[in-house]
């Protein structure tokens, strides 16, 4: 017997040994690390930043689903999922503190239809919504504020990613962004029904 291990396996407060498991299963994903460094180092400033040059090309060019007045959603260029799509500020601001009570507004409401969007056109049954604050918060471009919204099913994670480095995904960036711009209109209108 093991001390702090009880005889069921469960592991107790006061089993604190190095290497040994303390009841999370963890991913150890080294290989990002060279992914969110190489962001920070490319992006400066405005000049430099994807998010603030993505609304001066055309929305097939810069994966752009949808245009508001203070704020877009366009597919992420390294998708977690297909669907996987950021909702940004246009203003280079680095913090959800930093918006105004507008932007906040239309972020919330994009990320909002973005889900319903997405339930439209891939029939996903679950989402991760999510915003890296800062390089330490483990935000890819930290100078430029972001949400995520993943689409998810059931047994869409597997091996290919850790061991293979390799993503399977069944559709191209230029298909699912015709796909899910197209159903924005429907997806808003919905959105705005169940909302009342």
């Amino acid at each position: 017997m093991t001390p702090g291990v009880p005889d069921d396996g469960q592991v107790t407060d006061d089993f604190q040994l190095a290497g040994v498991s303390d009841g999370f299963q963890r991913l150890w994903n080294p290989h990002r690390m060279a992914y969110v460094s190489k962001g920070q180092d490319q992006v400066s400033g405005e000049e430099t930043c994807p998010f603030c040059s993505a609304p001066s090309r055309s929305d097939e060019d810069a994966l752009i689903v949808v245009r508001g007045t203070t704020c877009f959603a366009l597919l992420n260029l390294y998708p977690y999922n297909p669907g996987h799509l950021l909702v940004c500020p246009y203003r280079h601001v680095p913090d959800y503190t930093d918006l105004t009570p507008q932007e906040t507004a239309e972020f919330a409401r994009l990320s909002q239809i973005a889900m319903v969007a997405l339930k439209r056109v891939s029939n996903c049954t679950g989402y991760n919504l999510g915003m890296n604050q800062g390089v330490t918060g483990g935000a890819g471009i930290a100078a430029h504020l972001h949400q995520h919204v993943v689409p998810r099913w059931s047994g869409d994670g597997n091996f290919l990613p850790i061991i293979a480095q390799t993503k399977n995904m069944a559709q191209t960036l230029g298909t699912v962004r015709q796909a899910v711009a197209e159903a924005w209109l429907d997806a808003e209108q919905e959105f705005d029904r169940r909302a009342g």
